[in-house]
This record gives structure tokens, C-alpha cells and sequence, in this order.
């Protein structure tokens, strides 16, 4: 790499090529004011307090000019030229803008620094007025400086393009661009623009935010499956604020609304913090030895007659050392492979296709290969509102010159700016995906070489390929073909393609044929593994939903994914454990509910999850718990699963655990706890300790940190993290296997993990779904996630979210609309073969006609009551995403 010279107050600075005079301050140790400056965005150079003397040249911005060989740069002799520029903004602000505290203003820590005050006798400005509608950002215009950063972190980091900068001269000032009030702009509250704002002119409001830190701590986001870092900032053991953290996180100093402001769950008034027991069809309060005590009691007397009478739903929402404890507990205490998590609702085809296609079942490529990317294949995923830091970073590639192909039914932000947007009817997915194969196979995109020495099956897909041409494809999908064509072509020509997917590929009854056949596409390109490109990347939903999964919360996997039905594997287990592992595989969660409505299941404990309000069929879940003679449920509220609950454990939230969370792209990271839980509550960890306690049984591992040291221990995947590590070098991507691996952020650079080595192209045709419109229920019912909440909403309702979304809709498309004679606003009923829901009309051209679109973050809209229990013939992942209904006026 080439490197430039030059001399800073004396010092000899060596930096990169195309480095600034601030990149050459900064490697001299030195500081500089930079109150326009943002490493993150462009430069502008407006502000001049970064003004710097060049020997020979005079004063220049040391932000936007160049470093060349031999200057010779003078700081510390022109900090007059500093102080001055501070002085001129102070100037013209009120005396308050110096008031605020330093930690919250970065122009008034310069000023503190350069001996700045507000100058003696000076004239108040005119008030320029406060905007505090929105609930987290609030805009005191008199202390805005014009700087811009608010404007450009707006739109180079979230992509947004709400703000602007409005006025003239002294009256310059941030607005956003509708120029009414905050709260009815775009702004999607990511808090950029107050993490970037140097005066403290927009901040988070609440007295909270005047008052001195006492404490921070780096944890990672208990929300979607990105995983980014945040620094939490609290005093008196209440939380202040939330930001995101920086350099070597997943996020980049970005976050989204919930992980940034929505942590005000924790103090709500219904936290459960008391063990209630069910008594006389009532619950009511009990103590912890109790509560305890009793299901211990239970659970012995089912574990000693029949051990498969009780299974247990793990959460993504937990720990991977939660995670890892319930599975021993299931498998070592209870003697019974029945425990699952909610990946089997999401993305147990992932896990599936993926490892039966590359060896694995985790994503092949780690998110920052996004940068090199030329082209981006996104199918079924919206992440723009499911995961809202990929989907900035996935406009901010297409805004940097990147092409876009998007396969999804709906008009989303991101299907908006695609170079070709390819909408197929639901359910078509495996053909839309063969045509896209036929087309690279037809036009000579396909990589032989890679082909002939890294993969097997190509003869076989070949012969199915010939029965997907894209007029073909065009009569079963509704995509035109030219369309296809145009698709295809794109992503064959691409250097450096990347696939992201979401649940509009998994949850269907062929959901493992999606991810499969998707996944032959990166296989035809040479684009994953040994080749060059971006690889297949399922964007994962929960927090730790990848984490649980890799713990072995699954009834047929061990941690680490070793099969049960591996004698090698359950004896590295038993050995640990010091008890044997059944080798049957376990029940399904599906599975645990009809073996609950049959009277084979005796408990089921449900950790974290509402599932009367995710799961599919919710009257048929309904049944199930009611069948089941004991329902143990975990949870921070009184959810609609722990109100039909035999007994409710009241347990700690994300901010207040410590243990690990894994992302969608294999990352290890550590969870720390910022706050500790109210009194009264307990860990996840914590309650099975003491309900197999109860049971005379020791699970070991009686901190996080042993759980995850015993957990590398037999899993290979796993076997050089641990907790001490993670603190040390930050996070690893499994596989890493030893103390000394640097972790595997890119799968499969010498071969895949199958056992011949190669990757499997599958040759699967396309055949229906389980449901199809017909003239009593003649609207296909789509149902995914809203930017604002966060699955079953127990945690965004319970905060200021619930200002931005108020209650869930129904999306319909103008025309529908008309035919059906609705208005926006309207009250209608949805009917399916399955349940009924009532909900607001929402007009919008993000559907298609005969489509419409719902969320599930409200439990009281009953929007799974709709949902059939039709399932991913391989996994058991429900159809959530292809539902017939219809739709009338509501009385």
C-alpha cells in the first residue's frame, strides 16, 4: 500500500494513500475540533474548526484536505485559528448551547477545551422554537449550527433522505423535508441523526439525558438476528441511553428504532417479577421455592414413568448458555430428545437446505462481503423493516453502485430502487428459481470449472431444468418472462453476486426445495465457497435464533449440529454430562402440540416464546395448551401463552443477562447485562438450575461462562470460543475449533463440509402449495413484520413504539379496495378456512391485486388465528406466507 510523509508539530507521520491532514493529526496523536466532520459521512468542510496551519500554504480544513509528501503541518501553533472558528458559531447561539453537558455535546467540550464562553454582553438570538411531537427525537432549532451531519448521516447511513436543511444565512436550520412537525415525517427513528448532532440541538428526550452517566456497558441487541453491538449508558441502575456502537461491530454505529429507544419494556408496570402457580383454574402468587418445587415434583414423577410426556419449546430470545442448559436439561435430566426452538417456525429450512446443500446449516458468508458485491440477489426478505441495519447497508451498496434484483410478491422500500423487481404469486418460488437456472444454464453464465471440481448433481439438475423456461415459469408465477430473463442475466454477469433471503423463501410447504434451489443459483456462478462471490446469506429473524439452534435446541441435533442418531456424537455428550442421551430423535414443536391435543403430552415448558400468539393454527395451539395436564411458561409478561400457563416464572430480559448471542452470519458476541432485573426475577439460566435442583439433578456449568466452555467442549464447531476470548478479541464466527482459530467468517474456502467434500445441486420441481384461492376465499393472505415491533409486540407495545404503530392493519391494494368498497380506515373482517381477525384497512400499492399483507405483533388482532398448519414437508415450518381469505366490511 502506498503511504505518504509529512511532518506534524514535529513528528514524522506515516498514513495511507489519499489519507486527510485529520487522519495524519490523529496518527500523530493529536486532536482536532470537528463539529461538521463525521468519519462515517462526506466531507463538507463548513464549520473551519479543524483548521490547521500548512508551512508555506497558510491555514487549511484539515477534514477535506489531502495529506502529501513532505508538508509540514502546525497544530498546537494554530489553535488561535481554531478558537476563533468556535467563538464565531458560539456567537450566534443561545448562552444554554455551552450548558449542555460535554458528554452530550461535543461543541461544548471543544469549547471547554479552547478556553471558548459565550462572549460577554452578547445579544440572544432569536427563538427559533422546539419540535418535541416525535417520542425519541427531539429538535431544539436554537441550538442548531447548519452543520449538515444530521442531514447526511440521514441519508448515507439509513438511506431515509428525511431531513433537509431549511432557511437562510442565520436562520439555516434542520427540518424534515415535509416541513410540518417531526412525528408526521418519514423518519424511521434509527437515531442517527442524534448519535452525529454535535450541539445537542437534536437529542433523545427525558430529564434522564440532563444527568451524569454512572456507568457503561457493550452489549448486543436482544432484538432481530443482526446482531449489533450498542453501548448502554445508565445511572441508578435505569437505563439513559442506548448507542450504537462503532468500529468492528456488525452495525457501524448504526442501530434501528427498537434497539435504539426501545428499551422502556423494562420498567413497565406489568413486568412480572412473582412465580404464579395455577390454583383452582386461578393464577395466583407464589414463592419461588414453590413454584420450584412443584414442577420439580411434577417433572420427576413424568420423567420416572414416561420420560417423552414432557417436552420444552426453547427461545431465541434467551442466551446460547440458556439455550445449551435447557437441551441438557431435556436430554440429561428428563431423559427425552423433545425440545425445539422457534427457528422450526422460520428458518429450520435454512438449517436444512443449507447443510444438506454446503455441509453446514448457517449462512456462507459473513455481512461485511457485502461491500464487495456487484450485484445483490434479495429474495423473500424485507429488511428494511425486519432488519433495518441490512437494509441500510444493502441500499447504501445499491446507492454506490451495486445492482438489485428483487424477488418478492410486495413493493417494498428496497423493491422500489431494484434494477429489475421479479413479483411472483406465493407459493412459486421453486419455479420462479428453476427458470432463473434455466436461464444461466441457456445463456452460457454458468461456471463449468467450478462446477466439474467443487459440486455433484449438475447432470440431474439439468434434465429438471429443461421443464422451466421462462414462458413456463411466467404461466405458473405471474412473473413476465422477459423479466426473468432480464434477472437472470443480471446476477449470471455479476463478478461478485451476493443472495440474501428471508422468510418469504422458508415458510412455505416446499420451503426446503426454496432454499435449495435458491441456493443452485450461487452454485451455477461459482459464487460461494471457493469461488468469488457473496455466497447464500438467510437473514435470520430473532435475536438468537441462529443460537439456539446451534446449541442443539432442535430434536434431532446435538449442539454444534451433530446428529443424535451419531453414537460418536451422544457419547461425547453422555461423557460430559454424565448421563445418557436418548438416541431417538424428539418431537417437532408441531408435533409437541398434537401429541398435547392427544393426550400423549403431559408437560410442556415454553421458554420466551408466546406461542398463542407466532405460532400458526392459534386455535389449534390453543387446544394443545389446554390438553396438556402442565404448562410451565417463562416470560417478562403476563403473555396470552403464560395467561393459559399451569405455572409462569417471571425472568430477566436481554438488558439485564450476560452470557452470548449468535447472528445471522455465524457471530459469536457477548451479551452483558446493563441494568440488574427487579427483585423478584430470575434468569432463564437461573430457573432450570433450580427446577433440576428441585429434582435431585445437577446440570453443572453454574455460570454462563462454564456453560459455553462445557458446550465447546462437544461441539467441535465451537471449540476455540469462550467468554474470556470474546472479552479479549471481540466476536468469532463459528466454525472455530481451537484456541488458537481465528474463528471462519467465509465457509468453505477449501471444500465443503459434506462428506465427499462437494456442494449438492438439487434438482427439485416445482409443485403447489398447500393453499389456493377459490371463490369463497378468493385474497392470499401474506403475513410478515413491521418495522416498528418486534414479533408478539410483548416488548415495543410496552414502549414508545407503540406511538409510531398503534394497532396492526390489513394492507389491501387500491383496487381490491375499490371493488370491495372500503376506505382506508375501515373496520373489516378476515375469514380463512381456519379462524376470523378484524382489522384496519390499509390502502397502499405495495400488494398486488388479489394479495393482501398483515403483521403479527399485535396478539389481540388474532392475525395467526387465520394461518393454517400446513408445514414444510421436511421441516415442519409452517405456510405462514400463503393463506386464503376474505374480506368483508366489519359491522
Amino acid at each position: 500500500m502506498a503511504v505518504v510523509k509529512l511532518v506534524v508539530d514535529g513528528r514524522l507521520v506515516e498514513v495511507a494513500a489519499g489519507a486527510t491532514l485529520l487522519d495524519a493529526v490523529r496518527a500523530a496523536g493529536l486532536a482536532l475540533p470537528t463539529l461538521c466532520h463525521d468519519d462515517r459521512l462526506t466531507t463538507v468542510a463548513s464549520c473551519r474548526t479543524c483548521l490547521v496551519d500548512i508551512t508555506g500554504r497558510g491555514p487549511a480544513a484539515a477534514c477535506s484536505t489531502l495529506a502529501e509528501d513532505g508538508l509540514r503541518v502546525a497544530v498546537e501553533a494554530s489553535r488561535a485559528l481554531r478558537r476563533d472558528a468556535l467563538r464565531a458559531i458560539v456567537a450566534g447561539l443561545p448562552t444554554r448551547a455551552l450548558d449542555v453537558p460535554a458528554d452530550r455535546s461535543e461543541l461544548a467540550r471543544q469549547c471547554a477545551g479552547y478556553g471558548v464562553t459565550a462572549p460577554l454582553g452578547a445579544v440572544t438570538p432569536p427563538e427559533r422554537g422546539l419540535d418535541h411531537s416525535h417520542p425519541y427525537v427531539k429538535l431544539d432549532r436554537d441550538l442548531c449550527i447548519a452543520c449538515g451531519r444530521c442531514v447526511r448521516a440521514c441519508a448515507e447511513i439509513q438511506g431515509t433522505f428525511v431531513l433537509t436543511l431549511t432557511g437562510r444565512g442565520a436562520g439555516t436550520v434542520v427540518a424534515p423535508g415535509t416541513g410540518g412537525p417531526w412525528a408526521e415525517s418519514d423518519c424511521v427513528s434509527c437515531g442517527a441523526c442524534v448519535d452525529t448532532c454535535p450541539t445537542g440541538a437534536l437529542s433523545e428526550p427525558g430529564l434522564l439525558n440532563m444527568l451524569p452517566i454512572e456507568r457503561q456497558t457493550r452489549t448486543t441487541c436482544g432484538y432481530c438476528g443482526v446482531g449489533c453491538s450498542l453501548e448502554v449508558s445508565t445511572r441508578d441502575n435505569v437505563i439513559m441511553t442506548v448507542r450504537p456502537a462503532g468500529e468492528g461491530s456488525v452495525n457501524r454505529g448504526h442501530a434501528c428504532v427498537k434497539g435504539r429507544f426501545a428499551h422502556g419494556f423494562l420498567g413497565s408496570t406489568d413486568r412480572l417479577t412473582t412465580p404464579l402457580i395455577r390454583r383452582n383454574g386461578t393464577l395466583a402468587p407464589a414463592s419461588w421455592e414453590a413454584a420450584t418445587g412443584y414442577v420439580a415434583a411434577r417433572l420427576a414423577g413424568i420423567r420416572d414413568a414416561d420420560p417423552g410426556g414432557f417436552a420444552v419449546i426453547s427461545s431465541a430470545r434467551a442466551t446460547n448458555e440458556e439455550n445449551y442448559l435447557a437441551q441438557k436439561f431435556a436430554r440429561a435430566v428428563m431423559g427425552t430428545n423433545n425440545v425445539d426452538n422457534c427457528a422450526r417456525l422460520c428458518h429450520a429450512p435454512s438449517a436444512a437446505g443449507l447443510a444438506a446443500t454446503f455441509g453446514l446449516g448457517g449462512g456462507t458468508n459473513a455481512f461485511d462481503d457485502l461491500d464487495r458485491c456487484d450485484v445483490i440477489l434479495l429474495v423473500g426478505a424485507n429488511p428494511t423493516a425486519a432488519h433495518p441495519v441490512v437494509g441500510s447497508r444493502i441500499f447504501q451498496r445499491v446507492m454506490d453502485g451495486a445492482r438489485l434484483v428483487v424477488v418478492d410478491p410486495r413493493r417494498t422500500f428496497l423493491a422500489r430502487h431494484a434494477d429489475v423487481h421479479l413479483r411472483p404469486r406465493p407459493g412459486t418460488n421453486v419455479a420462479v428459481f428453476n427458470g432463473l437456472a434455466h436461464v444461466l444454464v441457456r445463456e452460457g453464465l454458468v461456471d463449468s470449472a467450478f462446477l466439474e471440481t467443487h459440486t455433484n448433481g449438475y447432470d440431474e439438475l439439468l434434465g429438471l431444468l429443461e421443464d422451466y423456461p421462462p414462458e413456463r415459469v411466467a404461466e405458473i408465477s405471474g412473473v413476465p418472462a422477459h423479466d426473468l430473463v432480464r434477472a437472470a442475466v443480471m446476477y449470471g454477469r455479476a463478478l461478485v453476486p451476493a443472495i440474501f433471503y428471508g422468510l418469504g423463501v422458508t415458510e412455505h410447504r416446499h420451503g426446503t426445495d426454496g432454499v435449495r434451489t435458491l441456493s443452485n443459483l450461487a452454485l451455477l456462478r461459482g459464487a460461494v465457497g471457493p469461488g468469488t462471490g457473496g455466497g447464500v446469506n438467510p437473514l435470520r429473524g430473532q435475536n438468537n435464533v441462529q443460537g439456539a439452534s446451534d446449541m442443539g435446541a432442535l430434536p434431532d441435533l446435538l449442539p454444534g449440529y451433530q446428529k443424535i442418531l451419531d453414537p460418536a456424537a451422544r457419547t461425547r455428550c453422555a461423557e460430559a454430562w454424565r448421563a445418557d442421551v436418548p438416541s431417538r430423535p424428539g418431537l417437532r414443536i408441531p408435533q409437541m402440540f398434537a401429541a398435547a391435543r392427544d393426550g400423549a403430552l403431559q408437560a410442556l415448558w415454553v421458554i420466551g416464546e408466546d406461542v398463542l400468539a407466532t405460532d400458526p393454527d392459534s386455535a389449534s395451539v390453543r387446544a394443545a395448551l389446554a390438553a396438556c395436564p402442565l404448562v410451565i411458561c417463562n416470560d417478562l409478561f403476563l403473555s396470552p401463552t403464560a395467561a393459559a400457563a399451569d405455572v409462569v416464572f417471571p425472568v430477566a430480559a436481554w438488558l439485564e443477562k450476560n452470557g452470548t448471542f449468535v447472528n445471522f452470519d455465524r457471530r459469536f458476541q457477548r451479551v452483558r447485562a446493563a441494568v440488574a432485573p427487579p427483585a423478584g426475577v430470575r434468569t432463564d439460566f437461573a430457573v432450570l438450575h433450580a427446577v433440576a435442583a428441585g429434582m435431585g439433578a445437577d446440570l453443572g456449568c453454574p455460570t454462563p461462562e462454564e456453560a459455553m466452555a462445557e458446550c465447546a467442549s462437544v461441539a467441535p464447531l465451537f471449540g476455540g470460543i469462550t467468554h474470556a476470548r470474546l472479552d479479549r478479541d471481540g466476536p468469532l464466527h463459528w466454525p472455530c475449533g481451537s484456541a488458537v482459530s481465528p474463528g471462519t467468517p467465509r465457509l468453505y474456502q477449501d471444500r465443503f463440509a459434506t462428506p465427499d467434500g462437494l456442494a449438492h445441486l438439487a434438482a427439485r420441481p416445482y409443485l403447489p402449495p398447500g393453499e389456493q384461492c377459490d371463490a369463497a376465499y378468493p385474497y392470499l393472505l401474506v403475513t410478515g413484520r413491521r418495522a416498528e415491533h418486534y414479533n408478539s409486540g410483548s416488548m415495543t407495545r410496552r414502549t414508545d413504539n407503540l406511538v409510531l404503530l398503534t394497532d396492526e392493519t390489513i394492507d389491501v391494494g387500491p383496487g381490491d379496495a375499490a371493488a370491495l368498497g372500503l376506505h382506508e380506515g375501515d373496520t373489516v373482517r378476515l375469514d380463512s378456512r381456519h379462524g376470523m381477525a378484524v382489522l384496519r384497512l390499509r390502502i397502499t400499492d405495495e400488494v398486488e391485486p388479489g394479495q393482501v399483507f398483515a403483521g403479527f405483533h399485535f396478539p389481540g388482532a388474532t392475525v395467526n388465528s387465520l394461518t393454517s398448519a400446513v408445514e414444510d414437508e421436511v421441516t415442519g415450518c409452517p405456510e405462514y406466507k400463503v393463506t386464503a381469505v376474505r374480506i368483508s366490511a366489519h359491522a
